[in-house]
């Protein structure tokens, strides 16, 4: 609207502000279907324009305090109610085609990292969003479940629906991820390497398995031959 008003003229943008509030807080609000100052103060003002036809005196008569705060009391009521109808609406328009989702206890699903309740988990961009997959311990309610999350996330271990994903595993005809030329050859390690989002949780798992490999005997290194000196 701003915009719409300056027409170039940026320099003087600050002196439109009081007649673009009081043109914005004038016109009717789609959800409560009456302009937001008739919300506040029971009736919307006058504009230049309607001065104009001069209206009789009886127009400028001020209604009893009773009657003023029983009009506006009622007022609250319908808009109440139109917002309520429109937020209806806006929880019918995303429910669309989604279906109800239920976890049930050994679930395993991916969980979205909130900034308010990851804040250091979150504190950078390019920080991963989400997190996983663990495990439900416990449906609470059709909403809200209890997972198997570390102790160091430091953060209760319940969450709502809203925030899990279900984790539907991994694809069996994807191949285990092998570098080696001849997978036959000793000091590999035959394991499958699960392929997925590398979270916080996977790479953990992950940082375990090659901890678990530098003790293996495995990679301990092997005399394969000797030189001996021809006398």
């Amino acid at each position: 609207m701003l915009r719409a008003v300056l027409k170039g003229n940026h320099k003087s943008w600050d002196e439109y502000l009081p007649h673009i509030e009081f043109a914005y807080n004038r016109v009717v609000h789609k959800t409560t279907k009456i302009s937001p100052f008739e919300v506040v103060y029971g009736f919307n003002p006058l504009t230049p324009l309607d001065l104009i036809p001069l209206p009789g005196s009886s127009h400028y008569f001020h209604k009893e305090g009773v009657s003023r705060a029983e009009f506006v009391k009622k007022l609250h009521e319908k808009v109440k109610t139109h917002i309520q109808q429109q937020n209806e609406r806006t929880t019918l328009e995303r429910s669309k085609g989604k279906k109800d989702l239920i976890f049930e206890e050994a679930d395993w699903v991916w969980l979205h990292l909130r900034k308010e309740k990851f804040p250091s988990q979150r504190k950078s961009k390019l920080n991963p969003r989400g997190d996983g997959p663990f495990q439900v311990l416990q449906r609470i309610n059709n909403n809200a479940y209890r997972l198997d999350l570390p102790s160091d996330y430091g953060v209760s271990n319940t969450f709502n629906i809203s925030d899990l994903i279900p984790f539907a595993g991994y694809d069996a005809e994807d191949k285990p991820t092998d570098l080696r030329t001849n997978p036959s050859q000793e000091g590999g390690d035959d394991r499958p390497w699960a392929k997925g989002p590398v979270t916080r949780a996977m790479a953990r798992r992950i940082q375990e398995e090659l901890d678990l490999l530098k003790t293996s005997e495995l990679l301990k290194p092997k005399v394969l031959f000797t030189w001996t000196t021809l006398s």
